[in-house]
């Protein structure tokens, strides 16, 4: 065999002392989410710094696979948990609908590990007849600030519908009780959930869907853990538990904590 040359020799060691590096930067993953989203995620009455919920326990069951402690955290509303993300001061966000512009900031991690169902409220005042999504030109819609239903129909919703955003999906909820909004679009069982904890119950779901989006775990193009290895044994992990079938019964089990909590809560 021939010598290597010092330099490459060099070369070498300088790649491997990087990789070790990389991997030895990632002591432990903070993920974060909406905080609006029970059963999927909701901040600890307990603790408010955390998020608890279905999304929360899959990262625990996650860390184990991957040998990675990761805390899940409030990180505020969800348009600033996706600058946390862009920043990196959040390294993953525990279940995001897919969109191109995200590519920009944050890697998805397949296979997604939640299907969700995004529909129309509206109050039962309010005489709508949903089937299609031509149905909700000339209405006053509301939704909250950065989510996302799908590419198709967001820009179907940027180019032909009025839909204001707000902070939150309780104001949003409240401006449809109020007629101050014609419909809601929100995804089915955080809206139900909060509308439960809020009392509102003169609401009603349009039976046509405005569409069925996957949740997928992210992660940041900024965190120290964003590495190729990383990404293979997130995805390895996140494809062990989705044929698991680990989702279901962490979804069932936290409707029935949302519940509780709820109920505890002064009217």
């Amino acid at each position: 065999m021939k010598k290597l040359s010092r330099a490459r020799w060099f070369a070498i060691l300088s790649l491997f002392s990087s990789t070790v590096s990389a991997d030895d930067s990632c002591k432990h993953l903070v993920s974060t989410g909406n905080p609006e989203y029970p059963p999927y995620l909701w901040r600890d009455p307990g603790d408010e710094t955390r998020l608890i919920g279905a999304n929360a326990d899959l990262m625990q069951l996650l860390a184990k696979e991957v040998g990675v402690p990761i805390d899940t955290k409030y990180g505020g509303p969800w348009a600033r948990v996706q600058e946390e993300i862009k920043s990196g001061r959040a390294d993953i966000i525990a279940g995001a609908f897919f969109t191109l512009p995200r590519l920009d900031y944050m890697d998805y991690v397949y296979p997604a590990f939640r299907d969700t169902r995004s529909v129309i409220w509206t109050n039962n005042r309010t005489n709508l007849n949903y089937k299609k999504w031509s149905d909700l030109i000339g209405l006053r819609g509301v939704t909250v600030i950065n989510n996302s239903f799908g590419e198709s129909f967001d820009r179907f919703a940027q180019e032909s519908l009025n839909i204001s955003t707000v902070s939150s999906l309780e104001q949003a909820l409240k401006m449809l009780q109020m007629a101050r909004a014609q419909y809601l679009i929100y995804e089915e069982d955080p809206a139900r959930a909060y509308a439960a904890k809020l009392n509102i119950t003169d609401l009603k779901i349009m039976a046509t869907a405005i569409s069925n989006e996957s949740l997928y775990l992210t992660i940041s193009h900024k965190s120290a853990c964003n590495s190729s290895d990383m990404r293979a044994r997130l995805a390895k992990a996140m494809y062990k538990l989705t044929r698991q079938n680990v989702m279901q019964k962490l979804v069932e089990t936290n409707i029935q904590l949302w519940r509780q909590q709820t109920a505890r809560q002064p009217s």
